[in-house]
């Protein structure tokens, strides 16, 4: 995928089985990313994309096969480090019981940085989307689905990842926003060498962000 030599993310023949349907969710997957590249995935649902990014984040497990983060194996790097580095921004945001405010600086508190640098990075990132002083204050029913999806895009980019995973993250912005997010997305991998997955049915959004397209069917990449 790139020219550089050692991969940032490296899946060899990963696969999930879930025991109870006697099924696969991911069947041999292979494939690896540099830093600061951009990866779109595509596929059906039920496709096994929700599971790929699981398993990249060490939500779940794989039944066999071998990940390796930074030419470590997963399984030799602390979780808690590994989901400072790899962050994963769920299709269905929730805050937790928080106010906004709250949920985007409470990811930064557990990092021990102190109240000056968590105002910086939240006020960057609040410019950068145009997110209003109003909005700090409100809980989850007081947004829409949109508004809550841009609160949690924010929340990930602030925790400045070396990996961004995103699960449909367009899936309830508006055309403008949506736009508006694959531009910042492509500029932040291009100025910090963030490397970025991204999983997202809008074809259109996938081919303007991506430097390489997979497809999941049935849990293989076609």
């Amino acid at each position: 995928m790139s020219n550089k030599q050692t991969p940032l993310l490296r899946l060899s023949d990963v696969s999930v089985s879930d025991r109870s349907r006697n099924y696969q969710l991911l069947n041999q997957i292979s494939f690896e990313v540099q830093q600061g590249y951009r990866l779109g995935i595509m596929g059906p649902s039920g496709s096994g994309k929700t599971t790929l990014l699981r398993v990249i984040n060490r939500l779940q497990d794989p039944s066999s096969g071998l990940i390796e983060w930074d030419s470590q194996p997963f399984n030799k790097i602390p979780t808690i480090k590994l989901r400072q580095e790899i962050v994963l921004v769920p299709q269905e945001p929730k805050l937790l019981g928080m106010t906004v405010g709250e949920t985007l600086a409470y990811p930064l508190i557990l990092q021990n940085l102190s109240k000056s640098e968590i105002e910086q990075r939240i006020t960057r990132w609040r410019s950068q989307f145009s997110i209003p002083d109003d909005w700090l204050s409100r809980h989850e029913l007081q947004l829409s689905l949109g508004q809550r999806q841009l609160v949690s895009i924010v929340r990930g980019l602030i925790m400045q990842p070396q990996l961004l995973l995103l699960d449909e993250p367009t899936s309830a912005l508006d055309s403008d926003r949506a736009h508006q997010l694959i531009e910042i997305l492509i500029n932040l991998s291009q100025t910090t060498e963030t490397t970025i997955i991204m999983v997202n049915h809008q074809q259109q959004l996938v081919e303007k962000f991506s430097q390489e397209i997979f497809t999941l069917r049935q849990g293989q990449i076609s």
